[in-house]
């Protein structure tokens, strides 16, 4: 499994709009390209967002990555052009205990 994570750092006046746009537009429409087959929306403290795509391959991200990332990371600058740190990761997972 592919762990994609997004971490988003808002200044406090934009929390609530990165926020509700997150949740009530933008990982929605990420979710029905097919690429991922779970996507969680976890929050640390105010401002402080991580969103963690699970893809089944490689190939999934890919073509997340090439067909439809730089139409949604485009269409976060232009709502969200200053105030908020973006940093991303992709994470293979190695082993698990349960």
């Amino acid at each position: 499994m592919i762990s994609y994570e997004v971490t988003l750092q808002a200044q406090p006046q934009l929390a609530d709009r990165v926020q509700r746009f997150m949740t009530e537009s933008h990982i929605p429409q990420i979710f029905v390209t097919g690429c991922f087959r779970e996507i969680r929306f976890s929050q640390a403290s105010a401002g402080r967002f991580r969103t963690a795509y699970q893809a089944n391959t490689q190939a999934d991200l890919d073509r997340y990555v090439q067909d439809h990332a730089p139409r949604f990371r485009a269409e976060f600058l232009e709502r969200f052009p200053e105030g908020v740190k973006i940093t991303r990761e992709t994470w293979v997972q190695r082993e698990v205990w349960r």
